[in-house]
């Protein structure tokens, strides 16, 4: 036999040609078979973008998916802005703040014609750059997410749907117009005192734009700690608004009428009557004598100027009213929490004085009074919470007082679960300085943590200390625990008083129970724990409390075979019934054939 000629190996980049091609086969294979083909869409699990996105990775980890990156539509199909972010809240400030200068300028601008001359290359920049931001701002408001079924939606395409469906889109496009093309025939530098209104009111369209900047206001007094100061800063940028926008209505009604030709208009005579500040400083004076009503104003000498100042007058009363109304409940809400608790230490202090209670008890009680307002306001944490589900009172109760549970021995190794249970449960007690918080002896019924302040452990006689807690310190367990042996019962041990002025976490004794109820390994571990100290103190019978745990145990392996018995009469009762079905079966089967016969 001849030698069988050797082939010689694919170049590397025969050997890519042919891996990609390969691939190439293989993905029309996995399209053309049916296991290849997409499946119909799954509402569920479009609605879960996790799911979503494990199942498109194991399909491309099955080869049968050829690999996507770009949408048909490009770009714009992947831009989706989250509203809850920070960022977007910053674009909204930059946007109010064009809102704003559009506001305040296209007026000013239109009546004042020597504010339009002065530094137009800075006016013309400023204008532009707010037409830039607006044009932005609509790309940003065509593409903010929103929520469906509880989740954000970031498919562009039903953002743009969503911002359509809506009534306010044609605000955004209305107030982008290029109006500005008008400046081609009417140029910006012809008005003059002879010839008003500038050019510039060619772009009062802007002022359309304005929901964006009341959105930036509702989410800055939702997220603001200080939402009544903010609300009156709100309504004095509304009150200078208005007179500004009155007082530009007062300058061009004295040009319509004509300047200088009675008392009543704007006297335009003299050069300091020519100049801008005394132009505007004079209208906005006589603006805001006119709106607050508060001041003699030149008196009207023919009917336009009778109608424009009743007009002026009714708006006034009106608007101002109901503006000055709403800073009163304002300023009033502000000190509702000092006025509550005024209130109620009033009532405590008169009733001690009509129940003729001594002069030392009285002091004490206006002393825990200010303390009580200095630490923590007064605040009724529970009607301030009310609103909030379980879930987030908890955690809000974590935080706050983290410092205080991470402290706790008995908190360190618990369950998330038992330590929302039980901080949902815990009641903030404040003791005066020399308070006994419990005395020995005692029916214990509640437990206690240490949230702020230092206790002692005092003898019989009052005066020997024996320990002193401090934070995270916690006593009286023992006597809600209902441990079996405990020669003391369910009395307390020890006499606890506080030094100075104490917060102390209280938890009773039926809401303790109630939560141990569903942790089982906690209740023991407590138990174990209430156990080492009556032992430490011989407080414990150990006979008892063995009989006791015995008898638990018989109860618990009693239980368990009694549940055990149960079940396996279901499984006769259920056996029983499906024999009795079969035979009522076969008797049925046996009576149709003899009737057939």
């Amino acid at each position: 036999m001849g030698r069988i000629p050797s082939i010689p190996e694919p170049s590397s980049g025969r050997r890519s040609k042919l891996s990609s091609l390969r691939r190439s086969l293989n993905a029309l294979r996995c399209r053309i078979s049916k296991r290849g083909r997409s499946k119909p869409p799954d509402q569920f699990l479009d609605k879960f973008s996790a799911a979503s996105a494990t199942s498109d990775t194991r399909l491309h980890q099955a080869g049968c998916v050829a690999p996507q990156a770009v949408p048909s539509d490009g770009v714009c199909s992947r831009l989706s802005v989250d509203p809850s972010l920070p960022s977007h809240y910053r674009w909204l400030s930059l946007v109010s703040l064009a809102v704003l200068y559009n506001i305040v300028f296209v007026i000013g601008r239109a009546v004042f014609w020597e504010l339009n001359k002065q530094a137009a290359v800075l006016w013309w920049i400023l204008d532009y750059l707010c037409d830039f931001i607006y044009l932005a701002d609509t790309l940003v408001h065509c593409h903010e997410g929103y929520l469906e079924q509880g989740l954000l939606v970031r498919d562009a395409s039903k953002l743009r749907k969503h911002y359509f469906s809506k009534q306010r889109w044609w605000l955004d496009v209305v107030s982008m117009l290029p109006t500005d093309l008008a400046y081609i025939w009417w140029a910006p530098s012809s008005c003059a005192a002879t010839r008003l209104p500038c050019p510039i009111i060619v772009r009062i369209n802007r002022l359309l734009r304005l929901p964006r900047m009341w959105e930036w206001f509702d989410r800055t007094e939702t997220a603001t700690g200080y939402p009544n100061a903010f609300r009156i800063c709100k309504v004095v940028l509304a009150i200078l608004v208005l007179i500004h926008w009155n007082a530009c209505l007062y300058f061009a009604i004295s040009y319509a009428l004509g300047f200088s030709t009675d008392n009543w208009v704007y006297n335009i005579n003299g050069p300091k009557n020519l100049t801008l500040s005394r132009q505007y400083i004079y209208s906005f004076y006589w603006s805001t004598l006119t709106l607050t009503t508060i001041g003699e104003t030149p008196t009207p000498e023919n009917d336009a100027e009778y109608l424009f100042v009743v007009a002026d007058f009714l708006a006034g009363v009106l608007i101002f009213a109901t503006i000055v109304g709403n800073i009163g409940s304002m300023i009033s809400n502000m000190n509702v929490t000092r006025v509550e608790f005024q209130n109620r230490m009033d009532g405590v202090k008169q009733y001690m004085a009509f129940r003729k209670v001594g002069g030392e008890l009285e002091a004490r009680v206006i002393r825990w009074f200010a303390y009580t307002w200095a630490q923590s306001g007064a605040l009724d944490e529970e009607r301030v919470l009310a609103a909030l589900p379980d879930k987030l009172k908890a955690e809000i109760a974590i935080r706050v007082h983290m410092d205080t549970l991470r402290q706790v021995r008995i908190f360190q190794d618990c369950e998330p679960g038992l330590l929302e249970a039980l901080v949902l449960k815990l009641k903030l007690q404040v003791f005066s300085p020399g308070d006994y918080i419990c005395r020995k002896g005692d029916v214990g019924k509640e437990m206690y943590i240490v949230k702020r302040g230092s206790l002692s452990v005092v003898a019989d006689d009052g005066i020997t200390v024996l320990a002193t807690l401090g934070a995270g310190s916690v006593f009286g367990e023992v006597s809600v625990l209902e441990i079996a042996g405990n020669r003391t019962g369910n009395r307390r041990t020890a006499n606890v008083r506080s030094i100075g002025y104490s917060d102390l976490f209280c938890l009773a004794k039926r809401d303790l129970w109630e939560t141990l109820a569903d942790y089982p390994e906690a209740r023991a571990s407590l138990t174990e724990r209430g156990c080492q100290l009556l032992r430490k103190d011989g407080l414990l019978d150990e006979a008892v409390f063995a009989n006791a745990q015995q008898t638990q145990d018989s109860l618990e392996s009693g239980v368990a075979r009694l549940e055990q018995t149960v079940e396996n009469l279901n499984l006769r009762l259920a056996r029983l019934l499906a024999e009795y079905s079969a035979s009522q079966a076969k008797l049925k089967q046996r009576i149709s054939k003899l009737e057939d016969r």
